[in-house]
């Protein structure tokens, strides 16, 4: 059974980071294409960042150069490091997994499995 868990989320002050986790359970890590997602209130989920099977990584406009996408595979984890952190930011961000390869994704209705999702929160 695929699960996904999230962790890492927090209030911060806008300039500030923080640095997500996705623990990831009952599949072969390496094999599946990742990606972390958001959504704020009253808005739509957004792609932020993708990885490809390959290591291959994706990126939405809006957080280009100041999120950084990774993953652990002796630690089954992916990361989503966040820097530079501004008011806008904050939502519920969640990870998500999908067994095909998927380059350039940022599409949640492209992904099969899903963690709960941590809040972060950004202040002005």
């Amino acid at each position: 059974q695929v699960q996904l868990v999230e962790s890492g989320g927090g209030s911060v002050q806008a300039g500030g980071s923080l640095r997500l986790s996705c623990a990831t359970y009952g599949y072969f890590f390496d094999s599946f294409s990742m990606g972390w997602f958001r959504q704020a209130p009253g808005k739509e989920r957004e792609g932020v960042a993708n990885i490809a099977p390959d290591g291959a990584k994706t990126y939405a406009d809006s957080v280009k150069g100041r999120f950084t996408i990774s993953q652990d595979s002796a630690k089954n984890t992916l990361y989503l490091e966040m820097a530079e952190l501004k008011p806008e930011d904050t939502a519920m961000y969640s990870c998500a997994a999908d067994p095909r390869w998927l380059r350039n994704e940022l599409r949640p209705s492209e992904y099969r499995y899903w963690g709960q999702g941590t809040q972060v929160t950004v202040s002005s």
